[in-house]
């Protein structure tokens, strides 16, 4: 390979190498990059590690309500989280459309029922 190696001060600064080469290097670094990825990804699964579909995530991002998404996704019904949390299903209703905001201490037991961090839910 056809490499010019720029020095500065006796100590090697630069490496310029073929454009094509460059490609083929990134190209691998790219495919390296996604192998690690994978891995890292299956070993948080053998781990025990709970992920999420896309559809999920793209439902959090999209500005619709975090805590509704999260029922929907475990599979709750209304009256079962108001229930779970000792709260009225019109309490939940309320959060969900953005008219009531949780106390701390519900935003707790909302958390802990449908099993998620507080701030997976604000």
């Amino acid at each position: 390979m056809n490499i010019q190696i720029i020095k500065q001060n006796g100590a090697p600064e630069y490496a310029i190498i073929p454009f094509d080469k460059w490609e083929k290097m990134v190209s691998r670094m790219e495919e390296l990059e996604d192998t690690r990825d994978a891995r890292n990804i299956s070993a948080a699964i053998a781990d025990g590690e709970e992920t999420f579909p896309d559809d999920f995530v793209k439902r959090l991002s999209s500005g619709e309500s975090r805590l509704k998404v999260w029922r929907e996704y475990r599979k709750m019904t209304l009256a079962k989280l108001a229930k779970d949390c000792g709260v009225t299903v019109s309490a939940i209703s309320q959060i969900e459309n953005r008219k009531r905001t949780p106390s701390v201490d519900l935003l707790v037991k909302l958390s802990r029922t449908l099993d998620c961090d507080m701030e997976d839910l604000i």
